[in-house]
């Protein structure tokens, strides 16, 4: 199994492109079906979705608007437990379907927030996709509409993910070797 050192930590492969890409397809698929007729509002948090986002995208054939939101939570290879919304949204959301994409969910203090943040503004729905879901790690009762794959709480790198801004240019999902 492939093996790669990001920031000094060694990580293994977990979760090949090739996975990942077949269960983007599977998600576009579902969204397509739910959303036929409709305009969705594509939010993706940046900078950690912006490979899934992408790939999801491309694969959505339905009429959709995107734009993108930052927000930052993590600190080294833990959540910081505080968010701090760093770039806001360029379109008006009220009456509007929304689809936060999102690249992980693991404590969910930072998608409580931001769905808080969201529905203040009036939106038709709100659903979220994400790629990755840490169910056992968290802290906000929170259930994404939309899962790429469900993951123990290890600490992962790649596909956009990063370890203190390394590393989100890998095209696989990587696992700490040691936490």
């Amino acid at each position: 199994m492939k093996k790669t050192i990001v920031n000094g930590q060694e990580f293994k492969c977990y979760i090949t492109h090739s996975k990942i890409k077949k269960r983007v397809v599977e998600l576009a698929k579902a969204i397509n079906k739910e959303y036929e007729g409709r305009t969705p509002l594509f939010i993706p948090v940046l900078n950690g979705s912006f490979m899934f986002a992408s790939d999801l995208l491309k694969n959505v054939s339905i009429q959709s608007n995107v734009s993108f939101i930052k927000i930052q939570s993590y600190d080294g290879m833990k959540s910081s437990g505080k968010t701090k919304e760093l770039i806001g949204l360029d379109h008006s959301i009220e009456g509007r379907d929304i689809i936060i994409v999102e690249d992980i969910i693991d404590t969910g203090l930072t998608m409580e927030q931001l769905l808080k943040a969201v529905n203040k503004l009036k939106p038709a729905s709100v659903k979220v996709a994400t790629l990755l879901f840490k169910r056992e790690c968290l802290q906000k009762p929170i259930e994404p509409d939309y899962v790429g794959f469900e993951i123990p709480g290890r600490f992962v790198v790649g596909y956009g993910l990063d370890f203190d801004g390394y590393g989100r240019n890998l095209k696989h999902i990587y696992k700490a070797v040691l936490e």
